[in-house]
């Protein structure tokens, strides 16, 4: 027998870019073709961070009953009441931001937490008139994260603001938010729910800066809606961020995600929103019905790491410059197996991945992408990251099929070979 699926259940069960990626992530690929995984969003290894988590797991299990305690009770919906406490002291002592617990909010990671809100702020609105209004998620900057595309449970709820562009000597370029578009946008707009950003930008590379950051908020302010950031990759941790233009940012137009993922604990799924304290238990309200309670793993190895600050002093210390050194290390080879090609790369300002443009590929990314993974390299290609823009080919720069995202993070050897193969197939379809 052949079940039919709801409208929600096709939307959700069809194919999307967020789906391919996890896919490539984990599966394996055939009999006899070494991997050369370039694509998903496994953090690397980082020793120091991994030594301070298993430092705080051999606590938990040389505690009286502390192993059996963390395993076998349901937290509140809301989080794990020591973290949040944890959360909220070192966020309002280190930068002085007016939170406390009531602020902050756990999700079973950061991806459930955005699905959440964009549901929250945007689809069918029925107004204290009883008529009804639809409502969008705009994004300031595209290209924009592959998962967010997705997400909206109704049709049509994410609209994005084609990025200006400017090249650089050196074969790289960057994005910049062309805010003469947005508040043009917003000016003329009603429809606007909420506008997201990810800091750093997720797949580019691209961070927004301390003057970007506090214009959005200002706008989100000025129009009475929520500023989401997703702060995945960036400060106070795992600070994956190589400019110095860069602070963490929280006020209450804004609603701040951050994560445990990227400092290195992605299996255990911890996402943490600050945010008014009215956004905060919405989102635990709809975390009881969605999830019960967040898991409560990761929230307890890194608890302490947090209440004494040594989870930003290992992210300052190790994590950061393990990156850059890796994003440096990559561009360099880069440069080096596409010499005598029209390639750019996005200036590496943060994150995990780097955004190459193929501006003479003479088939688009996702053609490209078949042909590398027949020979082990796993990439994500471009076109699943211009959403919400009407005519991406016209109003990206030409980019919309011509751009790879590569996770520079993995293994040197792996994700050397990885790019000379990339580079090697790239020259045989110019």
């Amino acid at each position: 027998m052949n079940h039919s699926f709801s409208d929600f259940g096709r939307k959700l069960t069809g194919h999307s870019g967020i789906l391919q990626l996890m896919d490539d992530l984990g599966r394996p690929l055939p009999e006899g073709v070494t991997p050369y995984r370039l694509g998903g969003g496994n953090p690397a290894r980082v020793p120091e961070a991994e030594a301070m988590f298993r430092r705080e797991m051999e606590r938990i299990m040389a505690e009286e009953d502390g192993f059996e305690k963390l395993i076998s009770l349901y937290d509140p919906p809301q989080g794990r009441i020591g973290f949040i406490d944890a959360m909220a002291s070192f966020l309002s002592t280190t930068y002085g931001w007016k939170v406390g617990p009531e602020n902050i909010a756990i999700t079973n990671g950061s991806q459930s937490a955005f699905f959440y809100l964009f549901n929250l702020f945007s689809g069918t609105f029925t107004v204290s008139d009883g008529s009804v209004r639809r409502k969008k998620i705009l994004f300031p900057l595209v290209p924009e994260y592959v998962g967010y595309a997705d997400q909206g449970l109704e049709s049509d709820t994410m609209v994005s603001i084609p990025a200006r562009c400017q090249y650089y000597d050196d074969h790289s370029f960057k994005y910049f938010i062309d805010f003469e578009l947005l508040e043009s946008h917003l000016e003329n707009h009603d429809d606007v729910g909420a506008m997201c950003v990810s800091r750093p930008t997720n797949p580019t590379g691209n961070v927004l800066t301390d003057s970007e950051i506090h214009r959005l908020a200002s706008l989100a302010s000025q129009y009475g809606i929520p500023l989401l950031v997703d702060n995945a990759y960036g400060l106070p941790f795992p600070d994956i961020v190589f400019i110095d233009d860069a602070a963490p940012y929280w006020d209450e137009s804004v609603v701040l995600s951050m994560s445990l993922s990227k400092i290195g604990l992605p299996s255990f799924r911890t996402g943490i929103i600050v945010a008014k304290p009215e956004i905060a238990a919405a989102l635990s309200n709809v975390n009881a019905i969605a999830a019960l309670a967040s898991g409560s793993g990761g929230q307890e190895i890194a608890r302490n790491c947090i209440a004494t600050g040594e989870i930003v002093q290992v992210a300052k210390n190790y994590v950061q410059p393990f990156y850059q050194k890796k994003s440096q290390q990559a561009v360099a080879w880069i440069h080096e197996f596409f010499a005598g090609g029209d390639f750019w790369v996005h200036r590496s300002e943060g994150a995990i991945f780097l955004w190459l443009y193929l501006r003479d590929l003479k088939i688009t990314t996702l053609e490209l992408y078949k042909k590398l993974k027949e020979r082990g390299v796993v990439t994500v290609p471009g076109e699943y990251f211009f959403f919400g823009v009407e005519d991406p080919v016209a109003q990206c720069h030409g980019h919309y099929d011509k751009c790879l995202r590569l996770n520079y993070s993995g293994p040197e050897d792996e994700v050397r070979e990885g790019l000379r193969l990339l580079a090697e197939i790239y020259k045989e379809n110019r």
